[in-house]
């Protein structure tokens, strides 16, 4: 018997009945190439959304409990077509939600994470030669409540079973080829990349490249993982995720934009010692996360923080701030929507000035007012008004020369 391969398709793989049909012909090829197959599946194209607007119109705030019982409900319709149009080929399937196929989290509904995965019902189906199809973005909590993921949630669903099972490899099947040197549907010249390591492929989905999610790169980075990204209507070979010295030579990988973040910042802060532990604590108690953090040494004692948080979270994180300001007698909390994080990405480009001087000098040549600027060995982002990311990004996969061969 051959390797277990894990294989992951999301909403738009399966938006409909054809589409659905074709996710079961790759499976079943798989299957008859005598590998064991899980298959992992998001709700059916905008599914979710239609969800949410219904909750929404009941009530404009709805618990995460609730919220967790309804969206779960999307992926489960998913398993079960593609169970049935597996069988109607002739190859026994059966579907499991994320409770079913033993996969237990925290009880933080709408943002939960993974704990444990106990592998004993799958390993049973696969006895059994059944294909095992499972309901991404979800588990179940030690008080038996379904609980869902976050966004991402069926990536990392997928890895963490891949890691579970010790699958030969998992692939992530999307509408796009692979992963590329920037948006191809924005910028025409950009180039689909055959690898690229671990690092860059987080940051690159840290920073907004929407072809994986965050969680499911740093799981399959810590459990090595063979993690491939192909696209569902073709057979080319996609993008492998490699460790970094597989990779010949260093260089700018990507250019990335995220333009679902708002910038948050509260003046005035008093300049004393454990004065930003409790805003950011507070932040931290609710899972919001965090990306730039500046602090800007002001006048008369006080510093004023800024920080970005995804726009999910921007509600719940202005409350924090309005009531961190109050209680340490700081000023105004300025709320900031329309901006944009651009971000090149490469293994150890912050060691070459002359990056940094290409890309300040490409956003200065365009008249680009940079806000905030983060660095770490293999980024730099800089956060900038949303009206100009179009062109900032397309100008610097231009500066770059991303757009032609390695």
């Amino acid at each position: 018997m051959k390797g277990v391969i894990v294989q992951k398709y999301g909403g738009t793989s399966m938006g409909d009945i054809e589409r659905i049909q074709n996710v079961a012909r790759r499976v079943v090829e798989h299957k008859r190439e005598g590998h064991p197959m899980v298959v992992v599946v998001s709700a059916m194209g905008k599914t979710t959304d239609h969800l949410v607007d219904m909750a929404i119109q009941l009530n404009p705030n709805p618990s995460a409990r609730e919220m967790d019982m309804l969206l779960s409900t999307g992926e489960q319709v998913s398993i079960s077509l593609l169970a049935m149009a597996i069988e109607g080929m002739g190859e026994k399937a059966i579907s499991l939600t994320g409770a079913q196929c033993g996969i237990k989290t925290d009880a933080h509904h709408k943002k939960a994470r993974i704990e444990s995965i106990d592998t004993e019902r799958i390993m049973e189906e696969f006895e059994r030669d059944h294909i095992v199809i499972v309901a991404g973005f979800q588990g179940i909590s030690d008080l038996g409540d379904i609980t869902t993921l976050g966004r991402g949630g069926s990536d990392t669903t997928a890895v963490a079973l891949a890691a579970a099972v010790s699958a030969d490899k998992c692939e992530i099947y999307t509408d796009v080829d692979g992963v590329f040197t920037t948006d191809p549907r924005k910028v025409k010249e950009a180039r689909q990349l055959p690898e690229i390591s671990y690092d860059e492929m987080l940051e690159l989905a840290k920073l907004g490249a929407g072809v994986l999610h965050p969680r499911s790169v740093e799981l399959a980075r810590k459990y090595s993982v063979q993690l491939v990204v192909r696209s569902s209507f073709n057979k080319n070979e996609g993008t492998r995720i490699v460790e970094v010295s597989k990779l010949e030579k260093v260089q700018v990988r990507g250019v990335t934009a995220d333009q679902d973040i708002a910038r948050i910042s509260v003046s005035k802060v008093p300049d004393t010692p454990g004065v930003a532990f409790q805003l950011f604590s507070q932040l931290a108690k609710q899972n919001i996360h965090l990306d730039m953090i500046i602090q800007n040494l002001n006048h008369e004692e006080h510093n004023d923080i800024s920080f970005t948080v995804p726009n999910d979270d921007l509600v719940e994180a202005t409350s924090i701030a309005t009531a961190f300001a109050e209680k340490v007698g700081g000023g105004e909390v300025i709320i900031k929507k329309d901006v944009s994080k651009v971000s090149i990405v490469g293994t150890g480009i912050t060691g070459n000035a002359e990056v940094a001087s290409l890309l300040f000098g490409t956003l200065s040549e365009l008249g680009i007012n940079i806000e905030m600027i983060s660095t770490s060995e293999i980024k730099i982002s800089c956060i900038i008004d949303a009206q100009s990311s179009d062109l900032a990004v397309t100008s610097l996969h231009n500066a770059f020369d991303l757009g032609l061969g390695l």
